[in-house]
């Protein structure tokens, strides 16, 4: 919301324009005034709205003109005062002030002010005062409202500035059209998806409870008994259907807000949507969406228990048949206070568990968010917004791990989500892989990797529950991914993948170890088709005593056509959580008995060599012994003089 606003009084000469400013700072009538007063700034704790206000005076002679137009663009609303007592000065308005300001591009809120009607006996007629206005108001969009005033008696100045605030503040045009007294459709739809919100039961009505949360979360305090049965006895009155079982439904919900933009109470539709993240657009806020969340270098971002509390229960109120599981239908029903499903591209659910019938599983469905927010906690964010988590900033449903160097340091990993990426040449069996870890049906048909894709499943290890998610690439995404080392930090774990049978596919991996800098990442190999004949492979080496020689884990022999699978995954994970398998490891990483071993050797070594010289040194008697050669004067150097000299 805008913390300041610029008023700008336009209109004829002699309607009063310096005299209202003068009377609003005097709060008295000043009879003699300049013809243009300064420009006046209202702080903001003396106003209701507590905004900085700047009321700017102006003058429409021509030689007025220059300073005219350039306060018109800066205006945040344009008073257009006129006389009461002169008429010409109030049909000027149509004819040329409001055509003047749309040939200038100019399109802010415009407010009618009727200056002098103690010369009418000093009171506001309404009535009289809309039936003109309203044809001006029908053909131009911009007049927000009008308000007659007395800057003599002084009567209603205050109002017209409180009425040019309110004008860009709560402004009118987003929400209503005048023209066929009906909400604007984005207004309707923000209002629908927020009522779709507060209906926590899913019946389509908001109850006595619903209600009252409602009312304490936009306005800070329940309602009474009393004003809550008025509220449905009005809807009942106007809206049949607005009222059903004791609550406010959907209709009923949209025609009080119809009733109290109409009564010039368009701030209470206001405190609504800006409360549930709308901005003047009618479109959710990017500060709303995207709170302040600094994850540091090398950490990742789950869930925490307050998000998968809340993913929970989102699941369990939107499974209508209490099956476990959200089919088609429960998902478009989920997914309707969102732009929709995010994971379309990604073929959900096939990314993840479904039960017989093809519907996501609770499991599948907190493992799918696990893996998003792994991999993008901003789409997290967003989405925990669409679905209205009721903390803010939200950033209470996500947890930051600690860095992977320091758990690899550690040996051991406190996460509980890991992304493992999987590598391999084309037709090695990489997808086949992530088929069999999210349960899908082997294929015999081959269809090669054109784009990242990325499965999720949890797996219970060493008593825990662990979410992996595993992630292939198509050559393109595979040299891009491994060449960045923001991408390879994600990285928990690399399993590359050969196909047994293929007697190049290990040259392939070996290559890609090669070319790129992968030493610091826990490692698996995994040879497939292990249901075919084995196939000796073009390599300097065969894989086994490849990894042995980088002191690896041999690679496994799996057969996805066969099934059998679950040792695989586990292992996978538990090299993520035991992060020991770096390649080379067993030579770098020596342990500190180790260590202490070869410095005993080392000085037992040094110490025999240095006592037989000095054996040697002993026999001879004298320095010059061992004779002229450069050894035998190094000698004699060495047990005499000259190194102590030293």
């Amino acid at each position: 919301m805008r913390r300041d606003v610029r008023i700008l009084l336009v209109g004829d000469e002699g309607v009063g324009k310096s005299t209202i400013i003068t009377s609003l700072i005097k709060e008295s009538y000043v009879p003699h005034v300049q013809h243009v007063v300064p420009e006046v700034t209202i702080p903001p704790e003396v106003t209701p709205e507590n905004i900085t206000t700047y009321i700017v005076d102006s003058g429409c002679t021509p030689q007025d003109r220059p300073h005219l137009e350039s306060e018109i663009r800066k205006a945040h609303v344009i008073c257009v005062v006129y006389a009461i007592d002169n008429p010409n000065s109030f049909d000027r308005i149509p004819t040329y002030w409001l055509p003047y300001f749309r040939q200038l591009g100019v399109n802010v809120p415009v407010i009618l002010v009727g200056n002098k009607i103690d010369l009418r006996g000093g009171e506001v007629t309404n009535e009289a005062l809309e039936g003109e206005v309203l044809p001006i108001m029908s053909e131009f969009k911009e007049v927000d409202t009008c308000v007659e005033c007395s800057a003599k008696v002084p009567l209603n100045v205050p109002e017209v500035i409180f009425l040019a605030q309110k004008a860009v503040i709560h402004p009118t045009a987003p929400l209503y059209d005048s023209r066929d007294h009906v909400l604007k459709r984005e207004c309707v739809a923000a209002l629908r998806r927020i009522f779709k919100l507060c209906d926590t039961t899913k019946d389509g009505v908001l109850d006595t409870a619903e209600l009252n949360e409602f009312q304490s979360k936009c306005f800070d305090t329940p309602l009474q008994a009393q004003e809550l049965e008025g509220i449905k006895e009005m809807v009942r009155e106007h809206a049949a259907s607005g009222v059903r079982d004791g609550g406010l439904t959907e209709e009923g919900f949209l025609y009080l807000h119809t009733v109290f933009i109409q009564r010039g109470r368009q701030e209470t539709t206001w405190a609504v949507l800006r409360k549930f993240g709308y901005g003047e657009d009618l479109k959710l806020r990017e500060e709303f969406l995207y709170p302040k969340f600094d994850v540091p270098h090398d950490c990742s971002v789950e869930l925490s228990p307050f998000g998968i509390k809340f993913l929970t229960d989102l699941f369990q109120v939107y499974d209508k048949d209490k099956d476990g599981a959200l089919n088609e239908e429960e998902l478009d029903d989920l997914f309707s206070t969102s732009p929709g499903n995010p994971w379309v591209s990604q073929k959900f659910p096939e990314t993840t568990e479904v039960n017989e019938r093809g519907n996501v599983t609770l499991a599948g469905w907190l493992a799918q968010w696990s893996m998003t927010t792994l991999l993008s906690y901003k789409q997290t964010l967003e989405y925990l917004a669409y679905f209205g988590y009721p903390e803010e900033p939200r950033t209470s449903a996500l947890q930051i791990t600690r860095p992977r160097k320091a758990e690899r340091r550690k040996g051991h990993s406190t996460r509980n989500v890991f992304l493992c990426y999987v590598c391999g040449a084309a037709g090695s069996g990489k997808t086949s892989l992530l088929r069999a870890f999210v349960e899908r049906k082997f294929s015999e048909v081959y269809e090669p990797t054109k784009k990242m894709s990325s499965v999720v499943n949890t797996l219970a290890v060493g008593g825990t529950e662990k979410t992996l998610v595993l992630q292939e690439f198509g050559s393109r995404y595979e040299a891009e991914t491994l060449r960045s080392s923001k991408k390879l930090d994600l990285a928990d774990v690399i399993v590359y993948v050969y196909d047994s049978s293929d007697t190049n596919s290990f040259s392939y991996i070996s290559n890609l170890r090669q070319q790129y800098s992968l030493d610091h990442i826990p490692t698996l190999f995994v040879a497939t088709k292990a249901d075919l004949d084995l196939a000796l492979q073009r390599h300097e080496v065969q894989p086994d005593v490849y990894c042995r020689r980088l002191g690896l884990q041999v690679p496994l022999a799996v057969s996805v056509k066969n099934g059998a699978m679950a040792e695989v995954f586990e292992t996978i994970c538990s090299i993520a959580i035991n992060p020991s398998a770096i390649p080379g490891g067993a030579d770098r990483a020596l342990s500190a008995a180790a260590r202490l071993r070869m410095y005993v050797t080392l000085c037992t070594l040094v110490g025999g060599v240095g006592a037989g010289l000095l054996l040697v040194y002993r026999t001879f008697g004298r320095p010059g012994a061992f004779g002229s050669s450069w050894l035998g004067q190094w000698l004699s150097w060495f047990f005499g003089g000259g190194r102590r000299e030293l």
